[in-house]
């Protein structure tokens, strides 16, 4: 698993991180996730997919998609305001891999790309607290097949 610690200075949040509700507070995360992977040289394929996974009632859900040196990365961003006891990468558990895992596949199926093409599941996290830095934690190749 590879891990990226970075921090961004992002001014534009200053004053607007008091008053975010936590679904303004993911987008904001997102955004910064996708910029970092853009400078990082990622090509985002597609942002915020939501589908029903075939053969179950539950729906998938992927925050981005981007594409590496020819490898597929699914991230999942997870965003945090402010001190905390759990880091926000300690929010992806057993049942939100499983999810992303069959996300992943109907997303590839979707879009007619063999499941054996080179794929991975990321990991970012944002931890964004008042007048600092956005610190952003990106795990590479998060984790394998359970």
């Amino acid at each position: 698993m590879g891990r990226t610690i970075m921090a961004y200075n992002y001014k534009q949040l200053a004053g607007i991180i008091a008053m975010t509700s936590t679904g303004q507070l993911g987008k904001i995360g997102e955004d910064i996730a996708a910029d970092y992977l853009r400078k990082k040289g990622y090509r985002i394929l597609g942002r915020n997919f939501v589908f029903r996974i075939p053969g179950s009632p539950q729906k998938g859900e992927l925050d981005i998609v981007a594409e590496k040196e020819k490898t597929i990365s699914f991230v999942e961003v997870k965003t945090l305001k402010g001190e905390g006891l759990f880091l926000p990468e300690d929010r992806v558990g057993y049942l939100k891999k499983r999810r992303l895992r069959r996300s992943a596949e109907a997303w590839l199926i979707k879009n007619k790309i063999p499941l054996n093409s080179r794929w991975q599941i990321d990991v970012i996290s944002v931890r964004i607290r008042e007048g600092e830095k956005a610190e952003i934690n990106h795990f590479e190749n998060a984790f394998g097949y359970e």
